[in-house]
């Protein structure tokens, strides 16, 4: 009884190091959009030159971010998972860390998003292919939840850091504090605690992977040539666009379409993201019980898009942090199967290089759409009312796309 105990601490205590990984990651890559409020005023940009110029700043990095998943995953997954997110750890925290010397212009900034997302691109790749060498199919939800919990872990938590210490330090020195406080912290827990694969005594019992299981022969054979998993890419782009749009938009959405302060923006936000985690455990775990992801993210992408609508419609504070929170917390439902769907699709060796062309498709559509289209319509209309709309119509296909898949993969 022992062993078996050491085994499951070992394998899920690396999911929750990936989670730590993960929460320094998106600490590093959403800084920026909650300092945007701080950098227009810095630079004195008006609310069509925030669209304008914030688009650019935040979509840079997910085109280098995409490329970087695509381009780099095949050859980081030969390198060795766990030294890859070493090395990814310790490039996005320093660049991270050089934003307060080289941050003075708006051409500076892009080329920092630029090779931040370059940093960044095989992290979230290589956190899968430890975790479908670690775990079985029953259990992928769960353990791909946990270190995916901390995306939202970190966009609740960062308004509560990041905003006050913004006010106090300003935002290039709490950019520093952040990239060398990241490395310091995330860097010894991998090296320490995190191993490529378990030894054939520790996998779980049963243990099947993608290329064992009977029904995954065929896309092991040649999952590019499988319509599902475009499909799956279809949707993880549309997730993108309104995950990202919200991640990026919110805090300035907040402030100059609601009317709250920027120093008063951290507990609003905070809430909103705190109900994506409640959400993400939730689903990973009915994910995993009742075997019916795909139809569990398309439920829950059409109640997201009508909460963002009707918060869209309302100017009362408590109202709007409601109907968001409700938004954040169906979104989810993809978000705990999001990984779990791709490494169904996936060889087993191939699931980091998988998870890179995947990832890196859904962000270059979906994420740099989530920072192009709400900024273009709202320097086009003035009205960012207008553009989180944009977010309602990308959840509403997601669910067409989830329901669609839901007649292809079976469990």
């Amino acid at each position: 009884m022992s062993l078996i105990t050491s085994k499951s601490q070992t394998r899920w205590r690396i999911s929750f190091v990936l989670a730590v990984t993960v929460f320094i990651n998106y600490l590093d890559r959403n800084n920026l959009s909650l300092a945007i409020p701080r950098i227009a005023q810095d630079f004195g940009w008006s609310d069509r030159e925030i669209g304008s110029k914030g688009e650019l700043l935040l979509a840079a990095f997910y085109v280098s971010y995409a490329f970087s998943n695509m381009l780099l995953s095949p050859a980081a997954e030969r390198f060795g998972p766990k030294r890859s997110v070493m090395v990814a750890i310790g490039a996005f925290s320093l660049i991270t860390l050089l934003s307060a010397p080289l941050g003075y212009s708006l051409t500076a900034l892009i080329v920092l998003r630029l090779l931040l997302g370059l940093g960044e691109g095989v992290h979230i790749p290589m956190a899968s292919a430890i975790t479908s060498r670690w775990f079985s199919s029953n259990e992928r939800s769960r353990a791909n939840a946990i270190w995916g919990s901390g995306i939202l872990l970190s966009t609740a938590i960062a308004p509560l850091i990041v905003v006050p210490l913004i006010q106090s330090w300003g935002w290039r020195q709490t950019f520093a504090s952040l990239g060398l406080g990241g490395m310091v912290l995330s860097l010894p827990l991998v090296y320490v605690l995190v191993r490529d694969q378990p030894s054939r005594k520790e996998r779980p019992q049963p243990f099947v992977t993608a290329i064992e299981d009977e029904q995954a022969i065929e896309s092991s054979i040649a999952y590019r040539r499988d319509a599902r998993f475009w499909l799956v890419v279809i949707g993880g782009s549309l997730n993108a666009f309104c995950a990202f749009g919200l991640l990026n938009w919110l805090p300035t959405y907040f402030n100059r379409a609601k009317g709250i302060d920027f120093e008063q923006l951290g507990w609003p936000l905070a809430l909103v993201f705190t109900a994506g985690i409640v959400g993400i455990a939730l689903m990973a775990y009915i994910g995993d019980r009742l075997q019916r992801r795909t139809q569990l993210a398309g439920i829950g992408f059409l109640l997201a898009g009508g909460m963002v609508y009707i918060a869209s419609l309302t100017t009362q504070v408590e109202l709007l942090v409601l109907f968001f929170a409700i938004a954040v917390f169906c979104q989810s439902a993809y978000g705990a199967q999001e990984y779990a769907i791709v490494q169904r699709l996936l060889p087993s060796d191939q699931v980091g290089a998988g998870t890179g062309l995947y990832n890196g498709l859904a962000v270059l559509l979906g994420g740099v759409g989530g920072s192009l289209i709400p900024g273009t319509i709202v320097a086009m209309t003035g009205s960012f009312d207008a553009g989180m709309l944009s977010i309602v119509v990308g959840a509403w296909l997601a669910s067409g796309v989830m329901f669609v898949l839901a007649r292809l993969i079976r469990y």
